[in-house]
């Protein structure tokens, strides 16, 4: 499990990869929290996210809201698991992230 913030300000990357699970929420929370105060746009790149908890979820739902509320955007690249997961936790769109046009 890693969450991996690939490129900093100002241009954010996170990448989370594995089994992502309460583990490491604080560390995504930490990154989450330094990227709302950095005023920019977030890439989230989950594609290798293979088991994702619902810890993660409202992280991930909490920051999209967050994200809307500033006006910033959030580019998400969802795994099946991550979608598989939100769906069974109730969280549509998958974790509260922006719908692909």
């Amino acid at each position: 499990m890693s969450v991996i913030l690939v490129q900093q300000e100002p241009d954010w990357l996170i990448r989370l990869e594995g089994q992502i699970s309460l583990a490491c929420a604080a560390e995504l929370k930490e990154l989450l929290v330094r990227w709302l105060a950095a005023e920019t746009d977030l890439e989230l790149d989950l594609e290798d996210a293979a088991e994702v908890d619902v810890s993660i979820l409202q992280l991930l739902w909490t920051a999209g809201r967050e994200a809307r509320r500033a006006n910033r955007r959030i580019v998400a690249r969802p795994s099946e698991a991550l979608n598989a997961a939100a769906r069974e936790a109730g969280f549509e769109p998958a974790a509260g992230l922006p719908v692909p046009d």
